[in-house]
């Protein structure tokens, strides 16, 4: 079937979030010419460009879905018409978005909702959000003549990296904190061919010495800070509109790190709004580990007007970050849509994982502490019982084994004997121990 298509006459531009200047040239971090803050992708034009009007854009990105061409089958370049334009030369896709919504029932009812949903970023190709927003990244870097890109990393970022790469034929270097990272994650960059150095500092020293690097070896930056990453990231909004026929949910809730995925959300959620695509917007919250939990800082002690950093501590790993790049934009995007920062403990992540998992749902730590946030935001009347809440689970549970390994080990029984009495002995006794509890 031939893709539907619309011929979009909106170009972008690079703006700062802070000063609000358009930028005349980019410079290698991505950050303002006049005030160093970071930078948002804006569109000009772009309503104008459907002469039929937006709406039109539910039924042409529906009908991509019958296609098999790779930017179509892609859950992130299907909505290109919000997207900077890519030639299709260009395109870097492994299929990524695409994620499934998944109905927590027994998460749900213990909490008294009536509509609990989890969006679940984990099932990307290399196993968490990071590749949506990559593959527009690494795309624009590639039309742009790249031939290097690099990143700094608590673990996914590198892994999705190096995997692009790896599809685009380029070259990917990694700086990764030392003795911080999963094994698993590890792995991953390692064998899609990225060149991994190991830091010995935290992941904000090593985003620090990325940015003196990139003045001097000629790499395309993807982290965060680089605002195509974003663009890519948003389209979980619009994915996440389908799922629900365009029902706006009243909460989104997702884990914070670095903050670049929640302001990449809020982005995407009042862009479909400002184009009549959507009458509201979600409250979007943001849960950090309460040891890594500069948001919630920022938000309760500054309101929101200045960054207050930590030394950032949890084994939540994925967002093991103090100094958060995208804080600002993480910061208008709680103030856009009235959602709040919140952070949990370890112990409050730990029990979130494994309660998932008892409903068939496995995530990486971080992941839970949406969850684990979630539980707070009810019991202080901020969600309301028959409000629709969404999750979002950023990585998938074998990203970091060794965590659920460790916190699941009890459950694990003692080697026994290789019969069938034996097995039957253990089995019956397990059976009384469920009836009892």
């Amino acid at each position: 079937m031939k893709a539907a298509s619309l011929n979009s006459a909106a170009t972008h531009v690079l703006r700062c979030v802070h000063c609000g200047i358009v930028q005349q040239r980019v410079t290698p971090m991505f950050r303002c010419t006049e005030c160093n803050e970071l930078l948002e992708v804006s569109y000009i034009g772009l309503r104008e460009s459907f002469p039929d009007g937006p709406l039109q854009l539910i039924d042409v990105w529906k009908q991509r879905r019958l296609s098999p061409t790779a930017e179509d089958v892609s859950g992130v370049w299907r909505f290109r018409e919000l997207l900077p334009h890519v030639e299709p030369m260009n395109i870097v896709t492994m299929g990524e978005g695409n994620t499934p919504l998944l109905l927590l029932q027994k998460s749900a009812t213990a909490l008294g909702l009536h509509d609990l949903h989890a969006k679940h970023q984990g099932m990307n190709p290399t196993g968490s959000f990071k590749d949506t927003g990559i593959s527009v990244a690494i795309s624009m870097a590639k039309a742009q003549g790249f031939s290097h890109v690099c990143c700094a990393s608590t673990g996914n970022t590198s892994a999705s990296v190096a995997a692009y790469a790896a599809r685009a034929s380029m070259k990917s270097v990694v700086l990764l904190p030392s003795g911080q990272i999963s094994s698993g994650k590890l792995a991953q960059a390692l064998e899609y061919g990225a060149h991994v150095l190991q830091l010995r500092t935290d992941f904000d020293g090593c985003l620090k010495l990325l940015e003196e690097v990139v003045k001097r070896f000629p790499a395309c930056l993807l982290n965060s800070l680089n605002p195509y990453r974003l663009e890519g990231q948003k389209t979980v909004a619009f994915e996440l509109m389908e799922q629900l026929n365009w029902s706006v949910p009243d909460h989104v809730v997702v884990p914070g790190g670095n903050l670049g995925n929640c302001s990449a959300l809020g982005k995407g959620f009042l862009e479909l709004r400002d184009l009549g695509l959507i009458n509201s917007v979600p409250r979007i919250s943001v849960i950090q580990a309460a040891g890594a939990n500069a948001l919630v800082r920022t938000m309760r002690e500054k309101d929101g007007n200045e960054l207050v950093c930590v030394n950032a501590e949890t084994r939540a790993t994925a967002i093991r970050i103090g100094n958060p790049a995208s804080w600002r934009k993480a910061v208008a995007v709680l103030k856009n849509t009235g959602g709040l920062a919140e952070d949990v403990s370890e112990e409050e992540i730990a029990l979130a994982k494994a309660e998932l998992g008892a409903e068939g749902i496995g995530c990486e730590p971080a992941s839970a502490a949406s969850f684990a946030g979630l539980k707070k935001l009810v019991r202080s009347g901020f969600v309301k019982t028959n409000e629709i809440v969404v999750l979002i689970l950023t990585g998938h549970m074998l990203k970091d084994v060794e965590y659920t390994a460790q916190r699941q080990s009890d459950k694990l029984a003692a080697p026994m004997d290789a019969d069938t009495d034996t097995v039957i002995s253990a089995l019956e006794t397990l059976e009384k121990t469920n009836q009892r509890n």
